[in-house]
């Protein structure tokens, strides 16, 4: 029986044991970054029958059982939705409220939102057998796992063909400079019957696996050897030390943010947002999007039901094997959770500014979110800000200038003030002193006494301020003809509800002091009841209305775009006033012969030069390249 080929969109192709055409449109890849360890976890699927058959990962060094792992598909489905594009869904407050008299007015990035669509559903994106030794043979999950050596390429190609793995023309050529690499073969064969169905979709358990390598990069070229259409990879990032990351070798944009759509993005969000990345790549032609830059244990926006990782979860996807993570006797003793808390002081106004007191108080809730990104970097950053601030005649703040500073990171007071800064007042003129106090909330601690037990040993420490980078490529066969080299990046923010000097909502990404960049898109109601005060406050957003009949639904996300629909619409249906120009990005072509990093272009026009990045790079140290491929049912015999 031939078996049949099947398109993979990661870092090689399957093959099955039977005659029938599978298929495989999107692959999912997290890695982990600290130093010169790469955690690299990879989940793929496809449909069709379901026949034997295993995947091929070419990897730097011999790996042991302890090395690799299976991972929950839920796990997968949590990082996936922590930093898909969201929806949300504001209406106008009324610009003549009833006087504050405490509690928060939610305003911008954590206000009201929307769920999906109908349902919800998919809302949630040499020669022969002498030349190839067996270095390591063991079993983990439904995978069985063996580790290969090889002489040459051609060995290789005649011991895989020789225990009935069918491959397409050109992988002999495709293989040879990791063989010369001296690169070992992670090969782990799969028995189909324990694995689950989803829709026909057979849904691979993921798999884990560490090196340590120089270089940092993903494989994708060998994908493409059986690729017959357009596949979707979605690469996320985690690194501590509030790193990002992005591509250096191809061209980099971020995905335009801060739209306001109209309200068919609510049933059609995912439609919406495959056009917008559609037409992105359209005018930037082979790059790797920047989807996500944000802290991994927090959001703003939330995805219903989540609010960051977990500590657990960083753990599983392999924050256990990083440098800086600490293994020691672990304190059973129940913690209290603690959360951001932002208090405002007393303001003292100097002239006449009606109204002061309600205004600051409803910008408590973005003070608190200018926090909590910052806690993520140092959690234990607590301190408290007095800030001056300059009100014109008009109403509009000349200035925010932070006049004292204790304890609290730039990076906070430097959001603090920008949020203050973008405030609108009732016209009057004059100046107002804010004081806040920013510091961690403790509740009661635990009365009763731990049980005494025997102490346990794990993870004590998985480092802080965990950085998650989402990365989506969309291509066709022969686009790509490297693999993903990926370089530290500094930081950007955007997708935040932040409006610029003439007020208008920033479309894209500028640098930083922390990362909070997301897709972000917005409903929006405009106040329509009566306004019958003398100095209406408009633009201030939240909830629903209190006799709109509906309470405040959720944030709607957009997960599996591979198979989003397309065609059959355009983005002005969704986005009446326009996606603003974004500037196209460079290519990474250099006169030699080598790979640039291209200039990293957000839709806000600015950008940041790369460094160099030599072509050779695999020679100094091999990063993966993933070869899947798939086996006809039979006993395999060993090397000699």
């Amino acid at each position: 029986m031939i078996p049949a080929l099947v398109p993979l969109a990661f870092c090689g192709f399957f093959v099955s044991g039977a005659d029938g055409k599978l298929s495989a449109d999107a692959t999912h890849v997290v890695l982990m970054r600290e130093g010169t360890r790469t955690v690299l976890s990879m989940q793929n699927d496809y449909a069709g029958p379901l026949e034997d058959f295993a995947l091929v990962v070419p990897v730097p060094v011999v790996l042991q059982q302890e090395n690799v792992k299976t991972l929950p598909k839920s796990l997968f489905e949590s990082v996936d939705a922590l930093s898909a594009p969201r929806l949300v869904e504001y209406w106008e407050q009324d610009p003549c409220p009833a006087p504050y008299v405490g509690g928060d007015l939610k305003l911008g990035g954590g206000g009201g939102a929307v769920q999906g669509g109908s349902g919800g559903s998919g809302l949630t994106f040499g020669g022969g057998a002498s030349a190839v030794r067996i270095e390591a043979e063991f079993a983990v999950g439904e995978y069985e796992i063996l580790i290969l050596s090889a002489r040459d390429s051609g060995g290789l190609d005649g011991w895989l063909r020789g225990h009935g793995y069918k491959l397409p023309e050109g992988t002999e050529p495709a293989l040879r400079p990791y063989v010369a690499a001296g690169s070992k073969f992670f090969v782990a064969k799969v028995d189909v019957k324990k694995v689950k169905l989803d829709g026909g979709r057979a849904q691979l358990s993921p798999l884990r696996f560490h090196y340590d390598s120089e270089t940092f990069s993903l494989p994708v070229r060998l994908g493409m050897l059986s690729s017959s259409g357009t596949q979707d990879l979605v690469v996320h990032i985690l690194a501590p030390a509030g790193q990002r990351y992005d591509v250096k070798n191809y061209p980099a944009v971020t995905i335009p943010t801060n739209l306001d759509v109209s309200e068919a993005a609510r049933k059609d969000f995912r439609t919406f947002y495959a056009a917008l990345f559609d037409k992105t790549l359209e005018k930037n032609p082979r790059a790797v999007v920047t989807e996500y830059a944000w802290g991994a244990q927090s959001c703003d926006p939330c995805p219903s039901s989540q609010s960051g990782l977990t500590a657990g979860e960083l753990t599983t996807l392999g924050a256990d094997v990083l440098p800086s993570t600490r293994i020691g006797p672990l304190d059973d003793t129940p913690t209290p959770p603690r959360g951001a808390v932002v208090r405002v002081g007393a303001i003292d106004v100097k002239g006449t500014i009606p109204g002061s007191e309600r205004v600051v108080a409803g910008l408590r809730a973005r003070f608190r979110s200018c926090y909590q990104t910052g806690v993520n970097n140092d959690p234990s950053m607590a301190g408290s800000l007095v800030l001056k601030v300059a009100v014109s005649t008009s109403g509009e703040v000349a200035s925010a200038d932070v006049t004292s500073n204790a304890g609290v990171s730039p990076g906070v007071a430097a959001c603090v003030s920008g949020v203050v800064r973008r405030a609108t007042f009732a016209p009057g003129g004059g100046t107002i002193t804010i004081p806040l106090t920013l510091g961690a909330d403790v509740p009661m601690p635990v009365v009763a006494p731990p049980v005494p037990r025997p102490p346990r040993i794990g993870v004590q420490s998985i480092g802080s301020g965990f950085t998650l980078t989402r990365l989506h490529a969309r291509y066709g066969r022969g686009a790509l003809a490297d693999d993903l080299v990926f370089a530290a990046a500094e930081k950007i923010v955007g997708g935040r509800e932040e409006r610029g000097a003439t007020g208008e909502l920033e479309t894209g990404a500028k640098p930083a002091s922390m990362n909070a960049f997301q897709a972000r898109y917005a409903i929006r109601h405009t106040w329509n009841g009566p306004i019958a005060c003398e100095h209406p406050q408009r633009g201030v957003w939240g909830g629903p209305w209190p006799d709109a009949g509906a309470p405040s639904p959720g944030t709607a996300i957009a997960t599996k775009l591979a198979y989003a629909p397309r065609g059959g619409t355009t983005l002005a249906s969704f986005v009446p006033n326009g996606i603003p120009e974004q500037a196209p990005a460079t290519s990474p072509s250099s006169p030699d012969g080598g790979t640039t990093a291209p200039r990293r272009v957000s839709a806000c026009g600015c950008d940041v030069l790369g460094a160099r990045e030599d072509k050779a790079w695999f020679s100094a140290g091999l990063a993966f390249v993933a070869l899947a491929i798939t086996a006809a049912r039979r006993r395999r015999s060993p090397a000699s």
